[in-house]
């Protein structure tokens, strides 16, 4: 009896091996991923430390597009009690995370790198540094040419009577939703290179779609800026001109993954043609 006990016991084995194997690969991957997590986080308060004294200034900064087209003597208010203190360290916050997104990026790629392909290896990596690179240059573009226009604009528009005195809290809320979006709008090369690489769309799609997308560009730049045609085209042309930048991209991406599939498909003929002869070969020595 002990030995067929035994033997039924036997195949068991590899199934509880292969169960403990996946579990500790899971854990090994969680740890891996807790310890990512802690090295950004610990790089985002080493920034907002190093960041703290100048918060003041950095706030000052930040509304340097606001203020220049104030009146004379005029300046923002800060209406919460605690406003003058917390916002500008809030702000310094904002900053430390946007700084630490390079290093952030760097954990996940370090995280997800070893997962991939050697071709998706060197697709995901410049994207990720261009799509960087954008967001920053969305963000740029809203505080460089943007803010201006549009508080110009919010200037001359209020009414008789009326005096603007901006909330430095709400002065943060609407200043970080434009940099978000701006910065969001930016990635559009990014996404039509995605796009095409995963067989979604093609070149000659988007050029078809060329027309709706510039309407679409307008109606996004209608939502996102002020009501005047000036704000509305400062976003309107840059989304166009990222566009067509993707677009020639994304040809480039689509030779790549049709002559990649060209190849695979010569290959798996010529299996098909190898494994052929050979049924053939044993059939005449038979």
């Amino acid at each position: 009896m002990s030995e067929d006990q035994n033997k039924q016991e036997e195949p068991d084995q590899p199934e509880e091996s292969g169960s403990n194997n996946a579990l500790s690969g899971l854990m090994t991957h969680l740890i891996e991923l807790r310890s990512r997590l802690l090295r950004s986080l610990a790089a985002i308060a080493a920034i907002f430390v190093v960041l703290s004294p100048f918060s003041d200034r950095i706030y000052g900064w930040l509304a340097k597009p606001l203020m220049a087209q104030l009146p004379k003597g005029e300046s923002m208010i800060a209406i919460g009690v605690a406003s003058p203190f917390l916002i500008p360290f809030k702000l310094t916050l904002l900053v430390a995370v946007v700084l630490a997104i390079p290093f952030i990026l760097s954990q996940i790629w370090a995280f997800v790198a070893p997962g991939l392909y050697e071709h998706e290896k060197r697709m995901v990596f410049p994207l990720l540094v261009s799509s960087t690179l954008l967001f920053y240059g969305g963000m740029a573009f809203a505080y460089f040419i943007v803010f201006p226009v549009t508080f110009r604009f919010f200037m001359h528009t209020a009414p008789a009577g009326v005096k603007m005195m901006t909330d430095i809290s709400a002065y943060l809320d609407f200043v970080t939703n434009m940099f978000l979006a701006f910065g969001a709008a930016f990635e559009v090369p990014v996404a039509i290179i995605l796009l095409t690489a995963m067989g979604v769309v093609t070149p000659k799609k988007l050029v078809k779609a060329r027309p709706y997308i510039v309407v679409s560009a307008f109606v996004v730049a209608m939502f996102l800026t002020p009501p005047d045609v000036l704000s509305q085209i400062s976003l309107a042309v840059p989304l166009l001109v990222l566009f067509e930048v993707g677009l020639l991209f994304s040809k480039i991406v689509y030779k790549r993954r049709k002559a990649a599939e060209e190849t695979a498909e010569d290959e798996d003929s010529e299996k098909v043609a190898n494994a052929g002869s050979r049924m053939n070969g044993k059939h005449g020595s038979d």
